[in-house]
């Protein structure tokens, strides 16, 4: 498959319709929620961090899903092999969040009863400040990070759907360097010098009932930077993947991979051994699962299934320059079905 690198330009045509379907390392396509023809109630938006070391990791998000929004937080115990999940969800925000329209600049916030999430932006140098009450019963949560850009470079996709109208522009910000802590309770645990983290920006117009496949990995090896971006399942990929790998300041292209997630039983097995591969021959990468974190949500039309896992990732990829090879390097992936 030849891939379609994407051109400046705005996202969206007169109807609604993505102008040019493909990938680029930068926004190079602008998003404008008010050229959007679709019902307002299929429009999705959000900014989620993920930043961790091999300790602890946690992860944040902001989201406006036009009838439904929230702002949910995680704390991931890698040595305990635990997880604490925590959402605040509110009704008909239909944009009021006003998530910016570009990464690159612009803050994200929201705050309600008992919680308060601000993503402050400072062309790319992040600053992320979060409260939440009561995360569990009698135990707060704080989160105090600063986040600063590794490379220029980062995965950037324009996926149309199959129905008019229905788009999904995505961009993942690997190698995030992380300085801060969290609390829990009274329990504050600051994250290790080197500490890195990745942001998943995401806006679009998507279909009712969907699967995805992603893998994120974040990590240091050999003095240096290493991360990647997998993965597929939803939408029109023929143009382009979004999968690509980062070695400090050079990003490789790649094409297919494929989640060998073992089966039990006729069920996916989360917590065994995956494989990841690809038609190409790119891809040789074993997982090997810590913890599961799962979330499922079933009220009325809104329903979620998500196994996000974290683990630790082993194998090589092949890229035009050699092997890069990944030694005991903790990421995650995940399988997250949504009908919103």
């Amino acid at each position: 498959m030849e891939q379609h690198k994407l051109t400046s330009g705005p996202l969206l045509d007169k109807d609604g319709n993505l102008l040019e379907a493909g990938y680029s390392f930068s926004l190079v396509r602008t998003y404008s929620r008010k050229d959007i023809k679709a019902g307002k109630s299929r429009i999705k938006e959000w900014d989620y961090y993920y930043i961790g070391d091999d300790n602890f990791g946690i992860a944040l998000t902001i989201d406006d899903n036009s009838y439904m929004g929230l702002v949910s937080a995680s704390i991931l115990n890698f040595k305990e092999k635990t997880y604490i999940n925590a959402a605040r969800m509110f009704w008909f925000p239909y944009g009021k969040v006003h998530l910016p329209s570009s990464s690159s600049d612009g803050d994200a916030r929201k705050e309600g009863k008992n919680y308060y999430f601000s993503f402050e932006n400072d062309h790319g140098n992040r600053h992320l400040k979060v409260y939440m009450k009561n995360m569990t019963k009698g135990k707060d949560f704080y989160a105090d990070i600063y986040l600063t850009p590794s490379s220029k470079n980062s995965m950037v996709i324009a996926t149309p759907f199959e129905k008019d109208r229905h788009f999904y522009y995505n961009q993942k910000i690997n190698n995030l360097v992380a300085v801060g802590s969290f609390k829990y309770g009274n329990e504050e645990y600051t994250f290790k010098e080197g500490t890195l983290g990745v942001l998943d920006w995401g806006r679009g117009v998507w279909t009712y009932k969907n699967t995805w496949y992603w893998s994120s990995l974040n990590v240091t090896q050999d003095d240096k930077k290493i991360g990647w971006n997998l993965g597929y399942g939803f939408g029109d990929t023929s143009n382009a993947s979004e999968n690509m790998l980062f070695v400090d300041d050079k990003v490789y292209k790649l094409k297919d991979v494929i989640f060998n997630i073992p089966q039990k039983d006729n069920k996916d097995d989360f917590m065994s051994e995956w494989t990841f591969t690809s038609e190409s021959k790119d891809i040789d990468i074993k997982f090997t699962p810590i913890v599961d974190r799962h979330d499922k949500t079933n009220a009325l039309i809104i329903a979620q299934d998500a196994h996000q896992v974290f683990g630790l990732f082993n194998g090589k990829i092949k890229t035009k320059d050699g092997v890069v090879k990944i030694k005991n390097a903790l990421g995650f992936a995940e399988k997250v079905s949504n009908k919103w």
